[in-house]
This record gives structure tokens, sequence and C-alpha cells, in this order.
């Protein structure tokens, strides 16, 4: 019995282990709905289709080892997409998205909506092509697939045309390959981690920067081994936070800068050399550099590395554990990590007092500390930061308990993650709370996501620090430019509750301190999607003690 190309394709994301699309309705990928009906494969409709790829995005970092998918339709539908798969590819997550196309018996006649989808989609993505014949779709998917979850992982696009995906075929001429969403555990050259082990014992003060390809090699429990064998300081960033859990005594996060400063050897960790680091200029020029990522084009980026192992970071670090040994070597560390240890405990002393602050508008240090004791009471949480100076704060403030626990844009900095990644996050974890810290700005580009939120029920609670700014920029504005010329940098203190509570959801208005806590109580009883929308100080010049 012949079916259409969308059975089809949902056949083949059946077997790759797909759960759920996150879609927005067009006509051109209509037949994709009919396939997963059949399959069981959850449909997710949002309200932008860049939040059907943001959200697709965060379905692959809340479950390692599979694929996020999201089908967006031809023209405008792919167009709204390319933010979502822009921050997809500078954050590493597999992700395949489906677009629509006119049909391809009119190919480059002007059909509606028609454009060239893959020459958009090629530099932002690991793989973008087209599948023009209904049978081929399965193998296109499992190309498609493959290419995504490889080496350093990242988004995949496949344009289908709409007479391709609804023309039928055989299911005997449209065999399924074997789809494989994790990659082979590829480990280093065993010279090169002799090499490395050998400028571990001439270090004296060495530090490691655990990054974002740590949580893709799913390499957390060989680095920790590793850490705990050394006692060597360690630090995070991207999706490297949470992969050393904020019990492990060689875990810092306050003593970076000083560290820097000193160190004369850092072990790079999946942490390139880029903006967050500097390009690497801050390390000290005769520092040795061990770097350790999945793809050997990576190693040198910036600054060129002493030793570089390429592969699975876990691989990596599980040789360097049973070279060590091999070997007879022992590394301790201990004495330069408690020494930073007492920069860190002074530099949380000097942030208690702000911690604690009862001025009105409410500081935002005393919102985060507020969030953070309330997280405290309700066990395993996921958190995502979407904004710029609150989310800075909050990170600073809030603990990352464990991996995956907390998620932000990354390295592009995309706003408007927030509501997107949350509706994947709290469909893939039904048991967690799920927390989005928000800034008021960055609430505006996908807050209408609290629709879809109400439609498919999942309790996921904003919280807005509302400065009526775009505060990360205004600051420099006025200090360049002057206070006087404020222009495009701010904002009103609108009452973003009241939209949520427009949408069906749950609402609350903060503007002192105390009122924090029992609002953020409340509406985690509401059992809706929630907003409390909370009034912070507008930060603009620190004079005489004071912001003015």
């Amino acid at each position: 019995m012949p079916v259409h190309g969308g059975k089809l394709a949902a056949r083949a994301l059946k077997q790759a282990g797909v759960e759920c699309i996150f879609t927005l309705s067009g006509g051109h990928i209509m037949p994709i709905y009919d396939g997963c009906i059949d399959e069981g494969i959850k449909i997710v409709d949002v309200r932008h289709e860049q939040a059907a790829v943001h959200a697709a995005d965060s379905w692959a970092r809340c479950n390692p080892g599979k694929i996020g998918v999201a089908a967006i339709t031809a023209g405008p539908g792919v167009t709204d997409g390319v933010t979502g798969v822009a921050n997809a590819w500078r954050a590493n997550s597999p992700i395949l998205v489906f677009g629509g196309q006119g049909p391809f018996s009119n190919l480059h006649r002007g059909s509606l909506q028609e454009m060239d989808h893959v020459g958009v989609m090629k530099p932002i993505t690991k793989w973008a092509d087209a599948c023009y014949d209904t049978k081929r779709i399965p193998e296109y998917i499992e190309l498609a697939i493959r290419h995504a979850v490889s080496g350093v992982p990242g988004p995949a696009f496949l344009e289908i045309p709409m007479d391709v995906f609804m023309s039928p075929a055989e299911w005997e001429q449209a065999p399924i390959p074997r789809i494989r969403t994790a990659p082979p555990r590829l480990s280093p050259d065993r010279a090169e981690v002799r090499l490395a082990i050998e400028l571990l014992r001439e270090s004296r003060k060495p530090m490691l920067m655990a990054g974002t390809s740590v949580k893709w090699s799913l390499a957390s429990d060989a680095m920790n081994a590793f850490l705990d064998e050394t006692h060597m300081p360690a630090y995070t960033n991207g999706m490297g936070r949470g992969t050393i859990p904020p019990s492990s005594p060689q875990y810092l996060n306050r003593s970076r800068r000083e560290a820097m400063k000193q160190i004369d050897l850092i072990l790079l960790a999946g942490s390139l050399l880029d903006f967050r680091l500097a390009f690497g200029r801050t390390i000290p020029k005769g520092a040795k550099i061990i770097q350790l990522d999945m793809d050997a084009t990576l190693i040198g980026t910036n600054r060129g590395a002493d030793v570089g192992l390429v592969g699975n970071l876990g691989c990596s670090f599980e040789l360097l554990l049973e070279e060590m040994k091999n070997s007879g070597t022992r590394l301790d560390y201990s004495a330069w990590r408690d020494e930073l240890r007492k920069i860190e405990l002074a530099a949380e002393q000097k942030v208690e007092a702000a911690l604690s602050s009862n001025e009105v508008p409410v500081d935002p240090q005393r919102l985060c500390r507020e969030i953070r004791d309330w997280l405290a009471t309700l066990g395993d949480t996921i958190v995502i930061g979407d904004g710029g100076d609150i989310v800075a704060t909050a990170a600073k403030i809030i603990p990352v308990p464990h991996e995956g626990a907390w998620m932000d844009p990354g390295p592009l900095g995309t706003l408007g993650v927030g509501m997107p990644f949350a509706l994947a996050a709290q469909l893939a974890h039904p048991g967690k709370r799920v927390v989005i810290i928000y800034g008021d700005g960055s609430f505006g580009l996908n807050g209408f996501e609290y629709d879809t939120a109400v439609r498919f029920n999942l309790p996921i609670i904003g919280i807005v620090g509302n400065d009526g700014a775009w505060g990360q920029m205004m600051r420099p504005q006025g200090a360049v430019y002057g206070w006087d010329r404020l222009a495009g940098t701010l904002l009103n203190y609108t009452r973003y509750d009241k939209v949520v509570e427009a949408l069906g959801g749950y609402g609350e208005h903060c503007t002192r301190p105390d009122e924090i806590r029992p609002a953020l109580e409340r509406a985690a009883a509401s059992g809706k999607p929630a907003c409390v929308n909370v009034v912070i100080r507008q930060d603009r010049e620190y004079k005489g003690g004071v912001y003015v």
C-alpha cells in the first residue's frame, strides 16, 4: 500500500528515537504532521518559527544522545528560523530542521514562498541539502542526523518540496537505514597524552576550564575523576556549567581573574579561546596550553596549543588517568587550589550586603538571592537564563547543582530563548520545575510563547527583572555619549504579568524585596504557566555609594 512522504519521514524519525517535533503550521510541511500522528510523535506547535528551532535546540541539550527536531514552512518560515539555527550552530546543538519548499515540478518558476533555503542555511549548519525523491526521504534523514551528531555536533537542514512530501511511495521502495544519534567515542593519540602528562608534571599552578564539549562528549564523570585525582582548580563556562558539582573541592567560580594572572598551565577541556577568554590574551605568555576538543580544527584557535588531545573528552580524561597510573605519576595541586579558595571566600563576603539589600526598587542581586533560596526548596530544577545584566548577575549567585540544571543561549548571545527552551525542558522533564530568569527586554522577543505553554499545560515560571531598559546597552551608551543622549535603550515598566494573565497564565507584580518569595510560592502553587514581574533598580552611574 503506497504512503506519502510525510509517513516515511515520521517512521524514520521514530527509528531515530524522536519523541516530539516543534513546529509552526504551514501548507508545505503538513504531510509530516500526518505521519507523526501515526508514529505517536508529539507535535508541539508554537507561535514563531524561531521558537520552534530554539525548542529543538533545548530538546537536544536536555536529552544527551538524542536529536532535536523542528519543522518550518517555506520562505518566511525558514527565514524566521534562521536565528534559532545560528544559535544552535554556535552552541553545537545537534538538531534537524525540516524546511518546506514549493513544488519541485515548479522549481525556479516563482512558487509561493519559494527561495534558496539551502543557500541561506549552508553557512550556519553542518549539513544542508534538499531531497527531490519521495522514496529517498528516510535516506536523507539518516544522512542529516549523521552529520548533525558527528564530531563537534551542530544543526542539519533538510528541505523537502511539498509535492515530494505529498507523493506516494511503497514502503518496500523506501527502506529506513539504521539511524545512530550518538557518534562513536574516538580516543586521542596516546603519545600526545604522555606529552600532556609531562607538562602537568612540570606545572605548579595549573587550572582547568570546562566548556561545552564536555557536555556533548558525556565526559563529566571522567573529568571529575581526573580533578579528584589531581586536585586541580577548575572553572566552567558555556554548557560546561554544572559538569563540575558545586560541592567539588576543585570547583571555583569567583577567582578566575586572579587565577589567570598566576597560572603556568591551562587545561582547556572543550572550552575555546573565544571572547569569553579574551581570545587567549589573559593567559600569561609563558603558560603552557593543553587543549582537549572533539575536532582537530579547533585546536590552537586564537593561540597555539602546546599539546592537543583530539577526540571524545571522556576518552581523553580516561587516557590521562590511565597513563598517569602506568607511569606512576602522582599530581597534587591542592595547595594552589586552597590559595584560590581564600580568594573565593573573600569575594563571597564582599557581595553579601547586596544580597540582603532592602532597597526599593529592588537590588538585582537581592532578586537573584531570593530566587536562589526559593530554588533550594524545590529539589531538582532547570533554570534558563534569557537576558543581559540580570542573567549575568544570576549566573554568579545561583549555583548549578548538576549538568543540565542551567541553560542559556550560548556564545551567540541570542535573546528570546527563554520560553522556547523552557517548553522543551518541561516536556522532556515533566517532573522537574522549569524556571526562566528574564530581562524585560528579552521577554518581548518570544513572550507570546506563554500561549504555547498554556495550551500544552506546562507550568513554567518566568521571573522578569524589570528595570525599564536594555540595561546592558544603556550604561555604555550613557557613559560614552552622555546620559542626556540615550536613544533606543529605554523601555516602559510594562506589566508583563498582565500579558501572561491575558494569555491564560498566572501573574504577579512585585515592587519590594519582601514581596518576591511569597509571589514565587503562589506562582508555583497556581499550577499554571506563570510570570513574576519584579521592578528592579535601573543601574546608571554609581556615585557616592549610590546609583544615579
